[in-house]
Formats: C-alpha cells, sequence, structure tokens
C-alpha cells in the first residue's frame, strides 16, 4: 500500500488522554471484578474499535439506564452525564462507577455556580453531543447553547449577567471566535479564570499544527462521532494541507497516498492503531516523530471503583500484569497502559 509514500510524519502528543485513559482503565477493571454482562452508559469514549472490543469481552452499551437490571454494575461514560441520569443509575441496588473526565466535571461545576449566582450561562458547544447534552442538563433553565459568531449575535438582550462556557472538546480556532464574538455582544461577560478547553485536544491541535503544512496528506485516526477527532481533520485543512484523511483503521487506507503523509490520532484512538497504520504506508525514507509539546497529566480512577476495589481485594485475585503489593493496584495505576488493560480483559 505504501510503496509511495516517502516519510511518515508522527505528531506528538497523539492518541489517549489522561480522561481517555482512567475511563477505559476503569471498565476494564469492571470487567474483572463483576460477571458478565457490566454496562456502561452511552459509549465509553468515542471510538468504535474501543467500543466492540469491550462488547466483546461482556460490555453492553445502553442509551437508558432504565435498560440496566436492578442490582448490575454500570458506568456512566466519561463524556459526563446528567444530574437526573446519575441518580436514576444509583437506583435499584445498582453498583454505580462515574468514569466521567475531571475536565469535564469542572464546566459542570462552573455552570451549577453561574446558575446559582443568577447567571445566564452561554455554552458554545455541539448540539446532540454527548458531552454537551450532560453539561447543559445541569442548569437547563439558564444556558443557551450557541455553536457559531452569528448564534451569538442573534442572543436577545439579557436582564441576568452574562458568563460563557464551552464543550471541552472544541478547535481552539472555533471557540476563540465565538469567545471574541461574546466579549463584544456582552462588555461584562463572566469567564472562567482556566479555559474550559480540554488541555489534550489543544495539544493534539497544536502538535498537527506543527507537520502539516509540510505534508502532502495527513491521516487522522479515530471514530466519525469524536469530536476532537473531527476537530483533527478540519485544523489539518485549515493550514492548507491538500489531502485530509479520517480512518477508523489501517483497513481504510486508501492505495494511492504518496509522499510526506502526517500522522495523528484523536484521543480516543489506542496506539495500537497508530503502529498498524504506519506499518501499512511503509515510509521508504523511514518515520519522523515531531514533539511539540510534553504531557504527563494522570487522572486517578473514580472514587467509586477504588471503594469497590479495596472492598473486594483481599479476597480476590486480580492481575494488572503487574505484580501487586501493599493495596489494591487499581489506587496506584499510573504506570499501566490503558490499551494494555483492555487487551487483557477479556
Amino acid at each position: 500500500m505504501g510503496v509511495n509514500v516517502d516519510r511518515v510524519l508522527l505528531a506528538e502528543p497523539r492518541g489517549f488522554c489522561a480522561g481517555v485513559e482512567m475511563a477505559i482503565k476503569a471498565l476494564a477493571w469492571m470487567v474483572r471484578v463483576f460477571e458478565a454482562p457490566v454496562y456502561c452508559y452511552h459509549e465509553i469514549v468515542h471510538n468504535r474499535l474501543v467500543v466492540e472490543e469491550f462488547t466483546r469481552q461482556g460490555v453492553i452499551f445502553v442509551d437508558n439506564v432504565d435498560d440496566v437490571p436492578p442490582g448490575a454494575p454500570i458506568m456512566l461514560s466519561a463524556h459526563g452525564s446528567a444530574p437526573e441520569v446519575e441518580q436514576s443509575a444509583a437506583q435499584h441496588g445498582r453498583a454505580v462507577v462515574n468514569a466521567v473526565c475531571p475536565l469535564v466535571t469542572k464546566v459542570h461545576h462552573e455552570l451549577k455556580v453561574r446558575a446559582n449566582k443568577g447567571y445566564t450561562v452561554i455554552y458554545v458547544g455541539h448540539a446532540g453531543h454527548e458531552e454537551a447534552i450532560g453539561t447543559m442538563a445541569v442548569a437547563p433553565k439558564v444556558v443557551r447553547l450557541v455553536e457559531s459568531e452569528e448564534e451569538v449575535a442573534a442572543l436577545g438582550d439579557q436582564a441576568r449577567p452574562v458568563a460563557l462556557l464551552a464543550q471541552t472538546t472544541l478547535p481552539h480556532d472555533e471557540w476563540s471566535g465565538i469567545a471574541a464574538a461574546a466579549k463584544a455582544r456582552f462588555p461584562e461577560l463572566w469567564m472562567p479564570g482556566r479555559s474550559d478547553l480540554c488541555y489534550a485536544t489543544t495539544n493534539r491541535q497544536a502538535a498537527l499544527r506543527a507537520i502539516a503544512g509540510r505534508c502532502d496528506a495527513v491521516v487522522v485516526i479515530g471514530s466519525a462521532n469524536s469530536s476532537n477527532t473531527v476537530s483533527l481533520t478540519h485544523v489539518a485543512s485549515s493550514v492548507g494541507c491538500p489531502r485530509v484523511l479520517r480512518v477508523n483503521s489501517a483497513a481504510e487506507l486508501p492505495d494511492d497516498l504518496e509522499g510526506v503523509v502526517g500522522v495523528t490520532a484523536g484521543a480516543s484512538a489506542p496506539e495500537w492503531l497508530v503502529d498498524d497504520v504506519v506499518k501499512s504506508l511503509a515510509p521508504k525514507n523511514g518515520i519522523e516523530s515531531v514533539q511539540s509539546i510534553e504531557e504527563d497529566e494522570y487522572f486517578p480512577p473514580p472514587h467509586q471503583l477504588r471503594d469497590l476495589i479495596k472492598t473486594i481485594w483481599s479476597a480476590s485475585a486480580l492481575t494488572l500484569g503487574v505484580t501487586p503489593s501493599g493495596q489494591p493496584p487499581a489506587n496506584e495505576d499510573r504506570n499501566v497502559a490503558a490499551a494494555t488493560m483492555l487487551a487483557h480483559s477479556g
């Protein structure tokens, strides 16, 4: 396939972020701890192949927690859930682990605080995305969803103070334009001191910008329903790369790629997909890894999971592929890769 590919430029960082690592490890632990089936509300992360692998291991993904039998274990996805979903999941003796990304939790908290202080909240996000749905459900009466600068301009005068929050996976360029329009429209606009945009989304976009201008084509690995993956394709196009492809796996690569090909992966795509793509491209003059930012973020397992593992640790022969010592390994899993846990859960 890659006979005409001269060189591959690998964007660094790429692939799994700390929130995805945490969520996948947590669900892998659920598969270990409980008899199948384990239930998950919505896709644990937006990657088709990850979801298919968990399904093979006995996870059932549902869009309504009422479909989960009483007493069954259920995990809430990394994208965050509406408060009423969290409450409903905990009913009927279900064991609930909430794998929401801490960065999404931050936005939920900001929305709740602003609502309680009497603000109207402009939320910049994509209609229908699970993160946006879950966030807006925190205070639906005061939040206004906008997706463009034009929609900001169309907002009527507001009698209440106005705050601006965002879906964490937005492209920085999209967010900055809408934020500027909101500031101009509402001069007293409140914004959080620390950006709502996910550090990993921003970093992966910056890493791609660093290589896209040098490429004849860019391959973005990830699923179509992954907001940050789709954003990466837009970034590569905006830099001027003449050909940008999104693929789920190497099997979807076309056979006419040539010249210098850039490769990156969305925050929900495991590294083994990157390895397969690079192998298929078979660059004649090798691979260049281009690192623009160094990441060292780590999110510990959800507290509900740590409590569950602690309770059964003394009576269970659980393994992580490492030698347990002293306390449950779910409490100290920093050095265990999520992809490794996913591969060895079944």
